[in-house]
């Protein structure tokens, strides 16, 4: 049994170790700095909410030794962002839709003053995808059960072979919230390739109303709500597609509408510029209608 717990012991400073090598400091973000994690060549990531408004930021690399690294896309929504460090060797990525209930996992990252930081605990809970305040679409929820300590955002979340399954940052209350290695690489790519994450547009205002019982069976609708077109912003994709108020929308690609969330899952990045087909409820009648998503532009 000794022998067994310091196998144990040496198996995860291993992986701190090996996934340590990858792991920067910001030194600008926050009082004490904060974590970054080498992702891949050339790029690497950091919470974008440490780091808000700056342009550069100076690391602290795992040689000892300072640099300047330009931020090049950050994401407000999964709280992304991308820093310009190159000659890093990249932390190693697993998938972390093999990680299950009770898989050891351990929070790595940088302090100036103490080097690599650990923190170890275990995934306690994981369920389907969810979205943040801000609307950003994350793709597997990852609950764990770990202290995180101060500066581990923006370092990485790994397994007990040291292989990064997420981003680790801050919730509610400093509670530890994984971004999960799917959304990082979805993310990086867009932010690698347009610079920016683009969020779907459609131009209208809604709320939420309740259809009476006779209304549903007559109208063939299954849902007991709809969403009420209240707005209609000019020479918008709504107006373009013939969109008018007081339309209901019931349905998107054969899928009930009954949220503003349920409707809000087809205006993700990648379906911009993409069709939908809407069913709408219009004087008694429905009618079906295809509009195409816009690109959400910064206000």
């Amino acid at each position: 049994m000794p022998n067994s717990l310091v196998e144990f012991s040496n198996e995860l400073a291993d992986a701190v170790e090996r996934a340590g090598k990858s792991v920067i400091t910001v030194l600008d973000g926050g009082r004490e700095g904060v974590s970054g994690t080498v992702w891949r060549d050339g790029v690497a990531i950091t919470a974008e909410h440490t780091i808000r408004g700056l342009e550069e930021v100076t690391v602290l690399l795992p040689s000892g030794t300072k640099a300047k690294a330009r931020v090049t896309g950050r994401d407000h929504g999964t709280d992304i962002a991308i820093l310009e460090v190159p000659g890093l060797s990249p932390v190693s990525i697993a998938d972390e839709s093999q990680s299950r209930v009770g898989d050891i996992i351990l929070a790595v990252g940088r302090r100036e003053a103490e080097g690599v930081a650990a923190t170890y605990g275990m995934i306690s809970a994981i369920s389907g995808p969810w979205r943040t305040w801000q609307g950003a679409r994350v793709d597997r929820w990852l609950r764990l059960d770990l202290n995180p300590f101060t500066g581990f955002s923006g370092g990485p979340i790994v397994n007990a072979r040291g292989e990064a399954i997420g981003m680790a940052t801050s919730g509610p209350r400093r509670s530890a919230v994984t971004i999960p290695a799917s959304t990082v690489n979805r993310v990086v790519d867009q932010l690698v390739q347009r610079g920016r994450i683009a969020r779907g547009y459609l131009g209208i205002g809604m709320q939420p109303v309740a259809f009476p019982e006779g209304t549903r069976q007559s109208l063939g609708i299954s849902a007991d709500r709809g969403l009420l077109v209240v707005a209609v912003a000019p020479a918008s994709p709504a107006e373009k597609a013939g969109i008018l108020l007081g339309d209901i929308i019931v349905m998107a690609e054969g899928a009930s509408i009954e949220s503003m969330q349920s409707l809000q899952a087809f205006l993700d990045s990648e379906n911009v510029g993409k069709p939908i087909a809407l069913d709408v409820v219009r004087g008694g009648q429905r009618v079906k209608l295809s509009v195409t998503v816009g690109e959400k532009q910064k206000s």
